[in-house]
């Protein structure tokens, strides 16, 4: 069998390789490449290979890297298993990159903020009535931003995080910009309620009923914050996980839970056959009284 150093895999054909595995480019220019996200769900390309350098970036989740680096996180592998994979696959029609780089290459285009303001884009709000969040809630929480990605002008739903960065969403876009961080909520208690997403967040204070939240809270923005974010969390006396019930949720809510079982506790029951609070939310909005009566949990 064919063995690949990690060398030998950085130098396989970005473009060709995707190809491979059945995603193909949705439009390019020059040497970048625009695809759907093969990490993730999306109808607008933003994901992106600069053949010249190939490389990769994923404006959705604020990652990039080599072949090796999207291969690990595309099949939730370790290298060693990657490379085996890559050594299965490979065949004379894999071709191998030598980049060459001018000292001038531009740096990777990236989401660009123009400006922010109050919510009031009929189309936003319309987005925010479907998925069943109090406009008020909405406002206090979010802002509406305007932003410019390869040259093209998007307005959209903005959550800031920590670092100044924002999670950015409308119903065609889901995007972040740079820097990716977690959002922590500080309400003084001493109990932290924890969210993939900050969809989930706003649910979670929409079905709570309540004019200030009852607990701190932290919005991850992304599961790849959850382990960094153990010491924030664990300064909280109980741990309250709503996390997606999903693969990768539910793994990271058994893996607390190994932690510290006594602090960390799983309330994703709470949407038991929902994929999140969402879209809990959602699906029960049309039954008030299943909504209150869960609510009370809260």
């Amino acid at each position: 069998m064919l063995k690949l150093s990690c060398k030998e895999a950085r130098q396989l054909d970005l473009v060709d390789y995707l190809a491979s595995l059945g995603h193909h480019p949705q439009g390019i220019s020059n040497q970048d490449y625009w695809y759907l996200s093969p990490l993730r769900t999306e109808r607008t390309p933003s994901f992106k290979i600069n053949r010249r350098l190939n490389s990769w970036y994923d404006h959705g989740i604020g990652k990039g890297g080599n072949l090796i680096d999207f291969g690990v996180l595309y099949f939730s592998c370790s290298v060693s298993d990657l490379l085996h994979r890559l050594a299965l696959r490979a065949t004379p029609d894999f071709s191998f990159h030598q980049p060459t780089v001018s000292a001038d290459e531009k740096k990777e285009d990236k989401i660009v903020l123009l400006t922010t303001r109050q919510l009031n884009s009929s189309a936003l709000l319309a987005y925010i009535q479907k998925r069943h969040i109090p406009l008020e809630v909405a406002r206090h929480f979010c802002e509406e931003v305007d932003f410019l990605l390869y040259g093209k002008k998007y307005t959209v739903i903005g959550f800031r995080n920590n670092a100044g960065g924002y999670e950015l969403r409308n119903e065609h876009f889901k995007g972040s910009s740079s820097s990716k961080d977690v959002t922590f909520i500080n309400s003084h208690t001493e109990h932290v309620s924890v969210f993939e997403g900050f969809f989930s967040f706003l649910s979670f204070f929409a079905a709570s009923d309540r004019a200030i939240l009852p607990s701190n809270c932290l919005v991850l923005n992304s599961l790849s914050f959850f382990e960094r974010s153990r010491p924030l969390m664990e300064q909280h006396q109980t741990v309250q996980l709503f996390l997606d019930r999903d693969t990768a949720g539910i793994n990271h809510t058994q893996w607390a839970l190994k932690w510290d079982s006594s602090r960390y506790v799983d309330h994703s029951d709470f949407f038991q056959g929902h994929k999140d609070l969402n879209d809990w939310l959602i699906s029960h909005h049309q039954n008030p009284k299943e909504t209150q009566r869960r609510s009370k949990r809260l």
